[in-house]
């Protein structure tokens, strides 16, 4: 699913009105009305009071159009319109029109003396500002959406919260418990920095002419099940362990042998089909024990890393997990990156020691895929001052090295030097020890069975993520453990088969 600016979205929405020859009234009628359904099934009761805060454009319009709805189906609804200018939209201001025609309790607000007691009303419905809004809000407008914001109430955003910019760092906005957006994802609602404005992020289907939505370039993408799905290798009747790839996993150190034992198991259960860990002695038994399906090959040192050597040829490696930093350690790495040329990812204290000489980076093969959590990847990229920044960081960072970074968090991005795609897969479960060295696991076993690097990346993610989504009434999410993502990854698989008809 494409993701795309606010003047693509302008553009797509005259061009739908254009080559489906409608007005433009019923494509905000369509939207508000996506917007009711969802509405209703978070609040089915019709008692519910709700209050409408509408603005003078197109998004004041659907935000009317929505009470128009609401009333018609019993809620109980007053409509407020923030006067934060002279002028309405055409459609904007015959909505006006129609909620006074119909009955609909309505009031205009100019001065903060007309702003409602919100404490009245059980939901509050924002559309005071959508995605054009090109500075802060100020003035009356302003005021409204400190107040909406200081009540207390359940907010649902119509597109975006009202304040909330697409292509730059927002600082004041609506707080939303959801927000409620039609049909193209915006970026901006899936950054860390603005989830107290977006709350949860939901994207209904408003019609949208699809040949206009095909034409628009992005390098900009979210990512939806159906994609993922298409991506899955078909696993041959006549397959055997020889022909389903052998992943090598590198890491471990006296206390810390716990990761590889998960990042191992991952890769098999990933759909691998050998597993080796190159392991310090001291991790050896806990990791035959723990999981008797894999080979273990034994540094020469009891408790750390000291010579990346082994008598194999993998066809995809995992390092740094567990790894530590000891001295010997990282000379090891820096041998073993001179002379490797096979697919690799790089997590854990592998990104700490490459940040700690940066000039080692360049010898990792082309796309080699990079898992950083956050203060792994300002350790790498330098400190940002936003999110925007973040991913101009990271995104240079790519192209400069030719490699793939996964930044993971509740959207996770996997970025290479030609795309960025937004993960939706993923509940605060994964918020556990252990749960990057499972991706790491994952994504070397998807690379090690011949998916493209960037395909690996975002298969990984995605997967990861759904054995939380599929697992969220089955295991609470506090007492989600790495050890349930690695359970589940069949079940994941499971799931995507079901959606896909084959099951």
């Amino acid at each position: 699913m494409k993701i795309l600016t606010s003047e693509q979205i302008r553009h797509i929405d005259a061009e739908t009105i254009s080559r489906q020859g409608i007005p433009s009234l019923e494509l905000m009628k369509r939207a508000a009305r996506a917007f009711y359904n969802r509405f209703v099934e978070l609040f089915p009761d019709k008692n519910t009071s709700v209050l409408i805060v509408a603005g003078m454009g197109n998004n004041g319009g659907d935000g009317l159009v929505v009470a128009r709805l609401l009333h018609q189906s019993g809620y109980r609804v007053k409509a407020f319109i923030v006067e934060y200018g002279t002028k309405y939209s055409e459609d904007c201001a015959h909505n006006v029109r129609r909620v006074k025609a119909e009955n609909i309790s309505n009031a205009k607000i100019v001065t903060e003396a007309d702003i409602p007691d919100m404490s009245a009303y059980e939901v509050v419905v924002d559309g005071i500002f959508g995605t054009g809004l090109s500075r802060e809000p100020a003035g009356i407008a302003a005021e409204v959406i400190r107040r909406i914001n200081a009540s207390g109430k359940p907010v649902l955003s119509i597109d975006v919260p009202s304040g909330l910019f697409l292509d730059r760092k927002t600082s004041f906005a609506v707080h939303a418990l959801e927000t409620v957006t039609f049909q193209i994802p915006k970026l901006a609602l899936f950054l860390p920095d603005n989830h107290h404005f977006t709350g949860n992020v939901s994207i209904v289907n408003i019609g949208l002419d699809e040949s206009a939505i095909a034409e628009a370039e992005t390098d900009i993408f979210f990512e939806e099940k159906k994609c993922i799905r298409g991506l899955l290798k078909p696993l041959s009747k006549f397959a055997h362990k020889g022909t389903e790839g052998h992943a090598l996993i590198v890491g471990g150190s006296l206390g810390k042998t716990g990761a590889v034992c998960l990042a191992t198991k991952a890769a098999l259960r990933t759909g691998c089909g050998l597993v080796t860990a190159f392991v310090p002695k001291c991790s050896t038994l806990a990791l035959q024990s723990n999981f008797p399906e894999a080979m273990a090959i034994e540094d020469k040192t009891d408790n750390y890393i000291s010579d990346i050597a082994f008598d194999l040829h993998p066809d995809a490696i995992g390092i740094g997990i567990g790894m530590g930093k000891h001295e010997e350690t990282q000379l090891a790495l820096h041998r073993f990156l001179q002379k490797n040329s096979t697919p690799l990812v790089v997590d854990a204290d592998g990104l700490n020691i490459l940040s700690m000489h940066p000039e080692w980076i360049e010898l990792l093969p082309p796309k080699s895929i990079l898992t950083p959590h956050p203060k792994e990847l300002s350790r790498l990229i330098g400190e940002w001052r936003d999110d925007f920044e973040k991913i101009d960081k990271t995104r240079q960072f790519a192209r400069q090295h030719d490699v793939i970074v996964v930044v993971k968090g509740a959207y996770s991005l996997v970025i290479d030097a030609e795309t960025l795609h937004v993960n939706s897969t993923g509940t605060p479960a994964l918020a556990t020890a252990g749960s990057g060295d499972v991706l790491t696991g994952m994504i070397t076993s998807l690379l090690a069975q011949g998916y493209k690097p960037i395909d690996a990346a975002r298969v990984g993610v995605f997967l990861h993520g759904l054995t939380a989504d599929i697992t969220e009434k089955s295991i609470y999410p506090r007492s989600f453990i790495a050890s349930h993502i690695i359970e589940n990854i069949g079940n994941a698989y499971f799931d995507m088969e079901k959606s896909n008809g084959l099951l």
